[in-house]
């Protein structure tokens, strides 16, 4: 099996704003800005909880939920959760915590959950011999009191339509497999077009409790 040699793009960042510039593609992706403090605040009183994530990276490594409830602030990452009582110390902490990465912020999605666990779902699409094909659609798990579900971290792997029928309802899977692959259609042919050279892709979807998909991020280097 010959698979194309994959032009690698580790920017979060880049790829969020080439897929911003497609209409249809633009109302799955969570609103997203690089850090800073005026940043910061300003997305956690519009959404109420956000996620903190380096520019460059996977597996869940660095990611980080704050959530405000009234005037206090509640940061998750692993499996630490520390409350700051006012955004300073929020700042502080995060600081702290980040090292002087590189970090953007994205409006936070409370997916759909099995047993008060999120689950997201990771499609895995891949050029052979010139053809995209898709490889794989899996959901993802998190693993109890973590909300990142990266199998690297203690996440659960099921197939993508078991996921969604214990999570939403068995009505809703065919329509959301057909939605996730129609995403990954449409932003596969954007990202080539602005970044040639690329041969794998992993989209990361998750789902609200509403049903509405989102695009939480997509890897040239999928694992």
């Amino acid at each position: 099996m010959e698979v194309t040699i994959s032009r690698q793009l580790a920017s979060k960042w880049l790829k969020a704003n080439a897929l911003l510039s497609n209409p249809y593609i633009a109302r799955h992706i969570p609103a997203s800005r690089l850090l800073s403090a005026a940043n910061l605040r300003s997305m956690l009183a519009s959404y109420g909880m956000v996620v903190v994530k380096p520019v460059r990276g996977g597996g869940g490594v660095g990611v980080i939920k704050i959530e405000k409830s009234g005037s206090a602030y509640r940061l998750s990452h692993k499996s630490n959760k520390r409350v700051y009582a006012g955004f300073d110390a929020l700042m502080k902490g995060l600081n702290a915590t980040r090292k002087k990465r590189a970090y953007l912020i994205q409006r936070g999605i409370r997916l759909a959950t099995i047993g008060g666990r999120p689950i997201d779902y990771r499609v895995k699409y891949v050029k052979e011999k010139g053809v995209w094909t898709y490889r794989s659609m899996l959901g993802r798990l998190a693993r109890p009191g973590l909300f990142v579900t990266n199998l690297c971290r203690g996440g659960t792997q099921m197939p993508a339509a078991q996921g969604i029928r214990r999570s939403l309802s068995p009505k809703l899977v065919g329509a959301k497999k057909r939605e996730m692959r129609s995403l990954t259609k449409a932003s596969t042919e954007l990202l080539e077009s602005r970044f040639p050279g690329i041969g794998q892709l992993g989209y990361d979807y998750g789902i609200d409790r509403n049903g509405h998909i989102w695009m939480l991020e997509v890897n040239t280097r999928p694992q």
